[in-house]
């Protein structure tokens, strides 16, 4: 007879070439992801893994669908850092975290991965909801941008706009669709077609279409992810990864790296993907935020003493779509202590006073440094600096066509002196002054 206390074990074997749980060293914490028909969508090891458990985390919603169990249940809570220390103080105990499909794709278990070592866990993952959708939409996953708004901005989804492009974006609740569907209408994308999926894989599977300016759906479901096709309207300004936006992408009060210039200095500063940036005296951000389009996973620091230029840093990284850049309001050097160290510094003002020595401590081996003069006394900083520490040194001038009259001539703008080292892995070997 079945065990009633654990009816998911009912009828279920262990497959010839599967070792038998006690043959195995199993690490003390096992994340279980579970699709939305609940312990139908579990493998046996899963079920094992709950069987086993004397602990079981999740959410209230996972651990109905878990029904009776002997093991002591604890609903999954927020903050992250609380509920965290009390997993930890299960250490040793064979414990299971549940969660929704794949654990690894935006869910718990890429966050538990941060802070355990990896013998201590296992995964296993049910169907992703991108995999689910995809599928009932017939796109092509491998060419889909899959994204997420749950704990996110979702002004993020800004710089994954285009022409064409598809998006799957797993939902915060049930507010975010609309919340999607206002974003696209504000940037020109109001005739995007929304595909709003329900609980996927459940009994209460529900798909519903709509369009973004003209959004009509009611009663939605807290789980759901949306699908968009994008829809460029006439006033919508889709906006490349490439560095080099057009100055007006940006708020301004003319203190801002203009665009050459701007191209130069992010193409030298080489973001690569998860690098981290100081922009100090950031002024409207422009660096900080054209680094975090330019590669996946990048972060970045806005060091601003004035406080209205720190407001517009945050109004172009929202319109942008970078909203997690970090803004802090302050003056260098004081302003960098304790900030985790970089792989790239950009200074464009305040070359005085100590701000190149502090951020050239804080760097990291093998990291890059560019800074920008306009002034005399800068240029002579910065000359002075090549001479120590090598690098590449170069002045830049632009010249514009402008109206003169009834024709046109060139108008140059004030040259730039621009400045860009990598700091060795060795201690640097300065140079003579």
């Amino acid at each position: 007879m079945s065990d009633p206390v654990r009816p998911w074990l009912a009828g279920r074997s262990p497959s010839a070439d599967e070792p038998a749980p006690e043959a195995r060293t199993a690490p003390w914490l096992t994340i279980v992801g579970m699709g939305d028909d609940g312990l139908a969508s579990l493998s046996q090891e899963a079920l094992t893994a709950l069987d086993r458990a004397s602990v079981i985390f999740g959410g209230e919603r996972h651990l109905r669908l878990l029904g009776e169990t002997r093991a002591e249940t604890i609903v999954w809570s927020t903050p992250f850092a609380d509920a965290l220390r009390r997993l930890m103080g299960y250490a040793g105990q064979p414990t299971v975290v549940l969660a929704t499909g794949d654990p690894m794709w935006f869910g718990v278990g890429a966050t538990l991965a941060r802070h355990l070592e990896p013998q201590d866990m296992r995964i296993l993952p049910a169907q992703s909801a991108f995999s689910l959708a995809a599928a009932k939409l017939r796109w092509p996953l491998q060419s889909t941008g899959c994204l997420t708004v749950h704990g996110r901005p979702v002004d993020q989804l800004a710089r994954h706009l285009a022409p064409g492009e598809r998006l799957l974006v797993l939902s915060a609740d049930k507010d975010s669709p609309r919340s999607i569907a206002r974003l696209l209408t504000s940037r020109g994308f109001g005739q995007s077609r929304l595909t709003v999926m329900e609980h996927l894989g459940g009994a209460d599977e529900r798909i519903r279409e709509t369009v973004a300016a003209g959004y009509d759906l009611a009663d939605e479901a807290d789980l759901n992810l949306v699908g968009i096709e994008c829809v460029a309207g006439r006033a919508a300004t889709p906006r490349p990864t490439t560095a080099g936006l057009p100055d007006d992408a940006f708020v301004h009060d003319g203190k801002m790296t203009k665009r050459v210039l701007r191209a130069l200095a992010v193409a030298t500063l080489c973001p690569l993907p998860g690098a981290r940036l100081w922009d100090i005296g950031a002024g409207a951000g422009s660096i900080a935020i054209e680094w975090l389009r330019a590669a996946p996973r990048t972060q970045a620091v806005a060091i601003e003493p004035k406080p209205e230029r720190c407001r517009m840093i945050a109004e172009n990284a929202a319109t942008l779509g970078v909203p997690e850049l970090q803004i802090i309001e302050g003056e260098a050097p004081q302003a960098l202590a304790g900030l985790t160290a970089p792989d790239a510094i950009f200074i464009g003002g305040g070359l005085s006073d100590g701000v190149f020595d502090a951020a050239f401590e804080a760097l990291r081996p093998g990291g890059r440094l560019v800074a920008h003069a306009v002034t005399l006394e800068s240029e002579a900083v910065l000359i002075d600096l090549h001479a120590r520490f090598g690098g590449e040194l170069m002045r830049v001038a632009v010249d514009r066509a402008e109206p003169v009259g009834p024709y046109r001539g060139f108008k140059p703008s004030m040259p730039v002196v621009h400045w860009h080292v990598e700091k060795p892995f060795a201690a640097p070997a300065e140079r003579p002054a």
